[in-house]
């Protein structure tokens, strides 16, 4: 199944992606997926989700690392290019275009989750956690467009912060 969301990702990539422009986006790309990353490698033995694939591909995409780099290559760089190549100029509306990516990545992960058993959530992680998770991520991937240390910043400082109020223990760096 996670092919098949992924394919979408793609398709509609290709349709309303900013392609001409891709180089502008690059910088961001590297952040976005270097965040993931980071999650990755830092809860790598507490993870707060995981992904799976239990539909079709099962032989293939057999653990959450090999379906979370799939998505890396082809979510992450398909949004970018619709997200960031499509991004209002108007507040009003830049308010609504996060909203609408906030909704589609919450809606998608809300139903992997309820419906087609391709995700599970550990040690206190909600999908109220996922929303807020991504109005900070789709805010900060366009701040990061202009101002990359301040994103850096922000980033920086809501992982702490979920760190925090997930209360990771510290035995998870070691």
């Amino acid at each position: 199944m996670h092919f098949f969301f992924n394919l979408l990702f793609v398709i509609a990539a290709i349709k309303w992606g900013d392609w001409k422009n891709w180089r502008e986006y690059y910088p961001t790309y590297l952040f976005f997926i270097g965040g993931d990353f980071f999650k990755n490698a830092v809860l790598h033995d507490y993870k707060l989700w995981s992904y799976k694939e239990t539909i079709f591909g099962s032989n293939i995409l057999y653990g959450h690392l090999l379906i979370d780099i799939m998505i890396i290559v082809l979510v992450y760089s398909s949004t970018l290019l619709i997200y960031l190549g499509n991004f209002p100029r108007n507040r009003i509306k830049q308010f609504l275009w996060i909203m609408v990516w906030v909704f589609l990545y919450s809606l998608i992960e809300f139903i992997n989750l309820n419906y087609l058993n391709l995700i599970e959530h550990h040690h206190g992680w909600n999908i109220a956690w996922s929303i807020l998770f991504n109005i900070v991520m789709f805010t900060v991937l366009r701040i990061h467009v202009n101002r990359p240390l301040l994103a850096w910043m922000i980033s920086i400082l809501f992982f702490a912060l979920l760190w925090i109020l997930l209360e990771v223990p510290k035995e998870t760096l070691t």
